[in-house]
């Protein structure tokens, strides 16, 4: 004697529907940016990382225009250098410090190949331009919360 199946009629299947989820680097940038200028001092960059809670940031001239970065990093070579010379950190300006080469990404960049910038290059934040103009930046933990935020979702 064959085999009952006792499973009954089955609904057909709805096809997957795919969420249109925001994956654009502009849609998880901070445009809110503490910038610097080229002439200001050191000592006035450390004391805003200190009150941002930032580790560093845009450095733009006097018409908005991005014209270097400025890091952490830049401000230790100075306390290094200022140490080692024995002199004092007021008058050292973020123009002889700042990365003068700066690695940018386009606003419309997708998070997942803006990821994979990240590690290609092993920076922890990038400037952001829309037609030549900053329009805000991206860090690696913006990547990460977008992935969780991202978690789940299928796209096309």
């Amino acid at each position: 004697m064959g085999i009952k199946s006792f499973q009954g009629a089955r609904a057909k299947a709805e096809p997957k529907t795919t969420i249109e989820a925001p994956i654009l680097v502009s849609d998880y940038m901070t445009t809110k940016l503490v910038t610097f200028l080229p002439d200001q001092s050191i000592l006035e960059v450390m004391e805003a990382f200190a009150k941002h809670h930032i580790s560093g940031g845009p450095v733009v001239d006097d018409a908005g225009f991005l014209v270097g970065i400025i890091s952490e990093a830049d401000c230790l070579k100075q306390i290094s250098e200022s140490r080692y010379f024995n002199q004092p950190i007021l008058d050292k300006r973020v123009d002889s410090y700042m990365s003068k080469e700066v690695e940018t990404i386009p606003h419309d960049m997708s998070i997942f190949d803006a990821a994979e910038r990240f590690i290609k290059n092993n920076r922890r934040r990038l400037p952001v331009m829309k037609n030549d103009i900053m329009v805000g930046q991206i860090s690696r933990k913006d990547i990460v919360i977008a992935a969780l935020k991202l978690s789940g979702v299928n796209w096309k």
